[in-house]
């Protein structure tokens, strides 16, 4: 996978509005877009708008890694 930032805002701190990260395959082609703001993450496949995404709060999210993720490698 090849994740950009597509809009990136001079202040450091995820405001809002949020940041929005396009994710490619290694091909090239669009898997979708992730949307970032303050009180959630929002994946929307393909080139779907951001009102059309699924959403998870930071709770949500923090919680499906805990159970679901893997460690990192070494």
């Amino acid at each position: 996978m090849r994740v950009t930032i597509k809009d990136f805002g001079v202040a450091m701190d995820i405001k809002a509005r949020g940041i929005e990260l396009q994710v490619t395959d290694t091909a090239g082609k669009q898997r979708g877009d992730l949307y970032v703001t303050m009180s959630k993450l929002t994946w929307c496949k393909g080139k779907k708008q951001r009102h059309n995404g699924k959403s998870l709060t930071w709770e949500k999210f923090i919680e499906m890694m805990e159970r679901h993720g893997r460690p990192p490698r070494r």
